[in-house]
Order: structure tokens, then C-alpha cells, then sequence
């Protein structure tokens, strides 16, 4: 979970082993300033206190964005954000 603008916002995320976690996630943005399917991010597992840096900087476009080859995950319902994140790759081409 994490507060936006006084708002508690929580993002399921994948466990794929390793050091990391996988999220797919889509906001208010998703569509028009962002790719519609949303966006995928990596973040790291939460440290000793339990806290996860949240860099939205690094979300960026799934590969079916880039070619028609190849197929990608929605965002869960749960991971549809009711807020804007302005940050990470915007979308591409028209």
C-alpha cells in the first residue's frame, strides 16, 4: 500500500523469485498519455522495515506495445490506479 494526495493506493504485485517483484499496473493515464493495457514496472522486495520503493519512473511499455507478435498481461482490477502517474514511458507511436 502506499498515501497519494491523502489517498491509500495498493498495487498486487508477482513473485517471480529472485530479488525483485513484478507489477502491472494502469492509472489515469492509461489510454491517452500511456499505453491503454498499462504498463509494467520492477521493484525491489521489501527491505527489513517492510518498505518497498516505488519508482514510477521505471514503469514502462509491455513488448506488445512495440510489435503485434506478442501477447501481455492486463493489469488485475485491483491494480487499476484512480489516480494520474505522469512518470515512466509514455505512449508509443500512433
Amino acid at each position: 500500500m502506499f498515501e497519494r494526495d491523502g489517498k491509500t493506493h495498493r498495487i498486487d504485485a508477482v513473485d517471480e523469485g529472485g530479488d525483485k517483484l513484478f507489477l502491472i499496473i494502469a492509472d489515469q493515464t492509461s489510454g491517452e498519455e500511456t499505453y491503454g493495457g498499462g504498463r509494467f514496472m520492477y521493484v525491489n522486495k521489501p527491505d527489513s522495515t517492510g518498505t518497498i520503493l516505488l519508482d514510477f519512473n521505471k514503469a514502462y511499455n509491455p513488448p506488445c506495445v512495440f510489435t503485434k507478435y506478442a501477447t501481455c498481461p492486463l493489469p488485475p482490477l485491483q491494480n487499476y490506479l484512480k489516480l494520474k502517474i505522469e512518470a515512466g514511458e509514455k505512449v508509443y507511436g500512433h
